[in-house]
């Protein structure tokens, strides 16, 4: 339930940065739950090898509340926030080479 809660709000932070920079609003919103559920699963596919290697099993309910859990949230989000101020800059290096309307517009001569 908590995943769910933070995937609405990694695709509305995502949206609002599309929405100032002119971009689709649904692609960069993918793109965070896409980001979002990678690193759940990359996280937790790594913690069963450990457990694996380790033969450290234990009967953890991953639907709740559990320390590995809120660890895996913690380091989604963190890698949600990583992307978002990479696509952010990005955004603003193509916005400072663009040329402005005005400056093109200089010289254009009507008929």
């Amino acid at each position: 339930m908590m995943s769910i809660f933070i995937l609405i709000g990694a695709y509305r932070y995502y949206a609002g940065l599309a929405d100032r920079f002119g971009k689709t609003k649904w692609q960069l919103g993918v793109l965070a739950i896409a980001i979002y559920l990678g690193f759940q699963v990359g996280f937790l596919f790594c913690y069963g090898f450990y457990q694996g290697i380790t033969n450290s099993y234990n009967e953890n309910d991953y639907r709740g509340f559990s320390l590995i859990n809120i660890i895996s949230w913690l380091i989604a989000i963190a890698a949600v926030y990583g992307a978002h101020r990479i696509l952010e800059n990005k955004f603003k290096k193509e916005i400072r080479q663009k040329p402005s309307v005005e400056i093109e517009e200089i010289g254009r001569t009507e008929l």
